[in-house]
């Protein structure tokens, strides 16, 4: 049988007098041999008060130190987060009986299950009292932080220019602080900033807050617009001469400074501070500006995207990996918005969303779809195994996904 005890300090390899009880007692046995009486604790009683957590060496810094949070609300499945991981929760049963034996202490009157006294020889000869029985423990599994519900919560009340949200507690619905944040989501802290972080959310007056498309287009236009009129470089924009015309043009410096970090890095230099924007995501949110109306003729679309980036820039096709599908029909190739980041983030429900958009995919349509899923103790092509099916009609032939 399994025996759990509370940890007494005993020293490594310490020799206890069998005599003192306890878990002492049972620490002390020695060799494969040994054998030690037990008895039930004159306080043995109900044990549904108490659950045994199994935690590995890696966990027990963060679990001895607080610094462990149980998230989840009454009808969502309880997680464990430490300040950088999450971990769904599991109740293991056992067949075997897990006995709880406190600290050693002089063997008082013992009892049977049905609190009458023990045989007096059992008893005088026990060493070890059990004061609980444990029917199993909880056992953590690392797992992907819940995600898409901070993606729902965002969704909700993105950020518009001018707004203005007023004192009444009605104007502040369907908007989360941090700590609200914290209550809702399942995730650690350190994946919840970075979830923020790629949905490209913003902290607002305490509110963390995506950005509405149009109010980031006019921001980005304004932003290409004043580099023309000033004779700015758009991989040298001085940061306080573009914060300053843009706040006299009457944009925030909160949002400004946000989308220059969405679709720039800054760089430092004697001059001061200059942000070099991305082509690829200057030229990426021109594509979905173009697409917004819905499908269009591959050609009409390439003739569209180009005409309306910044000159210097240049438009390519790799750029939208992730963004757009083709479809063949006729002689023609048409081209629609359908971008990764509006998929849901677990495993099963991308899968499916995926095979319903399009029943057969080609790897190389299906790869950048599933490539930012990230499944502890999950490769890639292990979740390809899982929610595919793969065949090859011929040993030269691009393989075939469809949904298994």
């Amino acid at each position: 049988m399994d025996a759990a005890m509370e940890d007494a300090g005993a020293p490594p390899g310490s020799d206890w007098d069998r005599g003192s009880g306890g878990a002492e007692a049972v620490l002390g046995l020695a060799g494969a041999g040994a054998s030690l009486s037990v008895c039930y604790h004159e306080a043995f009683g109900p044990h549904a008060d108490l659950i045994l957590l199994e935690a590995g060496d890696d966990l027990l810094p963060d679990l001895l130190q607080g610094r462990v949070t149980v998230r989840g609300r009454p009808e969502e499945e309880a997680v464990l987060c430490t300040p950088s991981a999450t971990y769904a929760m599991k109740f293991v049963g056992t067949s075997n009986s897990m006995f709880l034996i406190p600290p050693g202490e002089a063997v008082a009157a013992s009892l049977r299950p049905d609190h009458t006294n023990e045989d007096a020889t059992v008893a005088s000869d026990a060493s070890a009292s059990i004061i609980k029985v444990a029917p199993g423990s909880i056992e953590l599994v690392r797992t992907a932080p819940r995600l898409d519900k901070l993606r729902s919560l965002l969704r909700e009340r993105p950020y518009v220019l001018d707004e203005d949200l007023g004192d009444d507690s009605e104007d502040k619905k369907g908007l989360y602080t941090w700590e609200d944040l914290c209550v809702l989501v399942q995730s650690s802290d350190s994946e919840l900033l970075e979830g923020l972080n790629s949905l490209s959310a913003v902290e607002i007056d305490g509110f963390w807050r995506t950005v509405d498309v149009n109010s980031v287009n006019t921001v980005l236009d304004m932003i290409l617009h004043n580099s023309v009129l000033h004779d700015w470089l758009l991989n040298a924009l001085p940061e306080n001469g573009v914060l300053s015309v843009m706040e006299s043009d009457g944009f925030t410096h909160k949002i400004v400074a946000h989308c220059l970090s969405r679709f720039g890095t800054k760089v430092e230099q004697e001059a001061g501070s200059c942000w070099r924007l991305d082509e690829r995501l200057v030229c990426l949110q021109f594509a979905r500006k173009a697409l917004s109306a819905g499908k269009m003729k591959l050609n009409n679309f390439m003739d569209k995207w180009e005409r309306s980036i910044p000159s210097g820039m240049r438009a390519d096709l790799q750029m939208l990996e992730g963004e757009v599908l083709y479809e063949r029909l006729g002689a023609e190739t048409w081209v629609h918005a359908f971008s990764v980041a509006d998929l849901p983030l677990t495993p099963a429900e991308r899968f499916a969303a995926l095979f319903g958009e399009r029943p057969r995919w080609e790897w190389k349509d299906l790869q950048p779809f599933i490539r930012d899923l990230r499944v502890p103790g999950a490769s890639s092509e292990g979740l390809l195994i899982k929610y595919a099916r793969r065949t090859q009609p011929s040993a030269d032939a691009d393989p075939i996904f469809t949904a298994r």
